[in-house]
């Protein structure tokens, strides 16, 4: 058994890097096309060709996370293929390779797949995500989203706060920042801004230029504003560097503590935290998928083929793996939209193409 194990691992690992290697070349090729846009266009001390192409190589470990479930589906499906048209897999049947036997070596390959896949999503894409994206800061600007930025909430003691943060710029300074300070009633206590703020050390940020505007109510109908102009101001808060970068990056491109952290604190301060529970759980279940893949690839080589045939059902595997990645993606946006459980948005991908694989395993496979 260890020499059969040795022969579909070899055949199998390779297979899986050969479609990857495809794969990331194809994508290699479009984000570097999307890339030349930008390229030039603020002067010869800015974006450059060079820039672009670090940018698009640390982008790939986020295209390798995304890919290797479907790549594995695939590279699975050929070696099964093969070893059935050569009549290969017949042989190492009769040399006592069972259907349960054969689910089993499959099943510890994905095991490998799995650890691969939230090891690469988990530590190495948002690395060389956050990366990328403050190479791109330093030589065309500020890390920012939409026009107002991100909002950020915290509440202390009997007082709540709104933060809203413009840009961050490539060394991890914060640009117009806007604090909101409202009392227990809702109503507006002061108003801070500041043109730059960086993250001190004790949990605060130190402001710098700051403009601060506090608002007393004297009577129901009258009501004063004192304002006042600030060269530093340093604010007490438990939102931390980590929390502003979440807010303007991607939730996909984090890690799994991260998400769970920023959840907590949006749960805290009564802030909807639906579309990064949503991403936590895809980021537990996600690498899961290696291993549905592996058993929805083991019925084909109980299969009988005709030459040329191979291709077929090659084929009908890549369809399979970007159904599979649609569907994740799909899920995701409905179940946001119509606020269904985050672990089970999740986890309905992967429980549908389980059923799949489990059903074409019995039917192919031990009914056969």
């Amino acid at each position: 058994m260890r020499t059969i194990r040795q022969l579909l691992y070899k055949e199998i690992l390779a297979a899986v890097a050969f479609v990857t290697l495809g794969f990331l070349a194809l994508f290699f090729f479009f984000d570097f096309v999307d890339e030349l846009r930008w390229v030039g266009k603020t002067g010869e001390n800015g974006y450059q060709l060079t820039h672009a192409l670090m940018v698009v190589g640390l982008m790939v470990p986020s295209h390798l996370y995304e890919l290797l479930p479907i790549t594995v589906l695939i590279g699975t499906i050929f070696v099964m293929a093969r070893l059935a048209q050569s009549s290969e897999f017949t042989i190492l049947r009769t040399s006592g390779l069972g259907p349960w036997r054969a689910l089993h070596t499959l099943l510890t390959l994905g095991a490998v797949f799995v650890v691969a896949t939230f090891s690469i999503g988990d530590y190495l894409a948002p690395l060389t995500d956050r990366t990328a994206q403050l190479i791109k800061a330093r030589y065309q600007g500020n890390i920012t989203i939409g026009q107002t930025g991100a909002w950020l909430k915290e509440k202390q003691n009997n007082r709540s706060f709104a933060a809203n943060v413009s840009a961050l710029t490539s060394d991890g300074r914060m640009q117009g920042i806007r604090i909101f300070e409202f009392d227990n009633n809702g109503l507006l206590v002061s108003l801070m801004h500041a043109e730059k703020a960086e993250f001190a050390s004790g949990g605060a940020w130190a402001m710098t230029t700051v403009e601060r505007s506090d608002f007393h109510t004297q009577a129901a109908d009258s009501a004063s504003v004192e304002r006042s102009k600030l060269p530093s101001f340093r604010w007490p808060t438990e939102i931390t560097a980590e929390m502003v970068s979440t807010a303007l990056l991607k939730p996909d491109r984090m890690g799994t503590l991260d998400l769970f952290q920023y959840i907590r604190h949006l749960n805290t301060n009564g802030q909807s935290a639906q579309r990064y529970e949503i991403e936590f759980w895809r980021k537990v279940f996600y690498p899961l998928s290696c291993l549905v893949m592996v058993v929805l690839a083991l019925p084909f080589a109980y299969l009988h083929f005709r030459a040329g045939g191979i291709t077929t059902y090659v084929f009908g595997g890549v369809m399979a793996g970007i159904s599979f990645f649609l569907l994740n993606n799909v899920f995701g946006y409905i179940g946001n939209l119509q606020n269904w459980q985050p672990w089970l948005t999740a986890a309905a991908p992967g429980m549908i193409y389980s059923m799949l694989s489990l059903a074409a395993f019995g039917w192919l496979v031990l009914r056969r």
